[in-house]
């Protein structure tokens, strides 16, 4: 039996955690050994991990990732601390909407030095989210394996720290075609490394958990219903919904509104400009849900208004509901779906965002169609593993 290490960061709600639980529920247990390491042992999903894998215990070290400067440093981790200042400060030199990458970069560069390494060797070592110095430079394997969700030629890095990382691996994995080629575009010379795994997604699991009662405002709301399930931040483009919903109420359309299922940093940003387009009564933020389908259920449609994507979970997850569903043209938008059979594809702008709205909000039958069209997939696609287990 071969031992396998899976590395992440903690189980808050997110896309990433879902389909790591999914991955972890149809891992095969007969023939490997797993180990999950955790940054941090915190987050909603927690309780949905599967009993198989092994649970390592939680390093402090590691845990100050998920704490803030001032935690760390109260809790001791004084160097961490340092180098978690230095990082900010390396990354303020540098201005970009998604500065954040490069901090996190800089973070796990200057606090190397002060991390502990796994005494244990594997067969296989999985870093599933990025960045993944962990797996690369504390984890002894012979054969080490990166995951990749997003599409990479947005996210702005220090590329060549991102070389010296990316070469330390003997597979890459993106989790769909568009995924890979851009982050083939960035990385040319990685291209040999670089494998498609799709994200594994569970209907049964989907639909079960869609029937869940909750607490839920949009049940006794009559509107012409969107539903978005994402993170609160300038990847998933909310502030263009907002703004696009402002533009759909200026033409007259008052049966409209948009519920938001997530949480993240930008909230009160959203939440004024909520206010900036005078949206208040139709543009609702839920927060944060553990579970997001019977929220998905109640959509009319499902949008999902990204700037950029690897491959949306939530996108699959809606379909599997078998409800309409509209994306923007990110860059991998046409492997997450085909435009006008299973799903809608509109320009990635306020206007774009608003016409494909309008369009599919009097075209009942496009609807429609779109929903028979996820009818008729089988979106259970666990023999995506078999792929992983070649490499292994």
């Amino acid at each position: 039996m071969k031992n396998i290490l899976v590395a992440s960061f903690d189980m808050e709600v997110g896309g990433v955690e879902r389909s790591l639980i999914s991955m972890l529920n149809n891992f095969d247990y007969s023939r490997y050994a797993v180990d999950l390491m955790l940054y941090s042992h915190t987050g909603e999903f927690m309780d949905l991990l599967p009993a198989q894998p092994n649970l390592l215990e939680e390093s402090k070290a590691y845990r100050t990732f998920r704490m803030s400067i001032g935690e760390t440093i109260k809790a001791g981790k004084i160097p961490l601390g340092a180098a978690r200042i230095l990082a900010k400060y390396r990354a303020s030199l540098h201005r970009s909407e998604e500065n954040g990458y490069k901090q996190m970069q800089y973070m796990w560069k200057y606090s190397l030095p002060f991390l502990p390494s796994l005494n244990k060797q594997y067969d296989v070592a999985i870093s599933y989210l990025w960045p993944h110095y962990f797996v690369a430079e504390k984890v002894k394997a012979k054969t080490k394996i990166a995951w990749i969700h997003t599409d990479f030629s947005t996210v702005h890095t220090n590329i060549k720290m991102d070389i010296q990382m990316w070469n330390q691996y003997d597979y890459i994995i993106a989790v769909s075609a568009e995924c890979k080629n851009a982050f083939i575009k960035k990385y040319p010379l990685l291209e040999s490394k670089v494998i498609v795994i799709e994200n594994i997604m569970s209907p049964e699991f989907v639909q079960a958990l869609s029937e869940e009662t909750v607490e839920n405002s949009m049940l006794n709301d009559t509107r012409f219903k969107i539903v978005t399930v994402a993170r609160l931040s300038h990847a998933k483009g909310i502030d263009n919904a907002i703004k696009s919903l402002k533009v759909l109420k200026d033409r007259g359309y008052h049966n409209i509104a948009w519920y938001v299922v997530g949480y993240g940093g930008d909230e009160n940003m959203l939440k004024e400009l909520i206010k900036q387009n005078g949206v208040e009564d139709r543009f609702i933020l839920l927060g944060k849900k553990i579970n997001p389908y019977p929220y998905m259920k109640e959509a009319d449609l499902y949008v999902q208004p990204s700037r950029y994507e690897g491959k949306a979970v939530t996108v699959g997850e809606a379909q599997i509901l078998s409800k309409p569903v509209m994306i923007t043209n990110y860059a991998t938008a046409k492997s997450q779906v085909q435009d006008q059979v299973n799903g809608f594809i509109c320009e990635l702008s306020v206007e774009g965002i608003a016409e494909g709205i309008e369009r599919l909000y009097k075209d009942a039958e496009l609807r429609n169609l779109l929903v028979q069209n996820c009818q008729r997939e089988d979106y259970c696609n666990s023999e995506e593993l078999e792929k992983l287990y070649n490499l292994v």
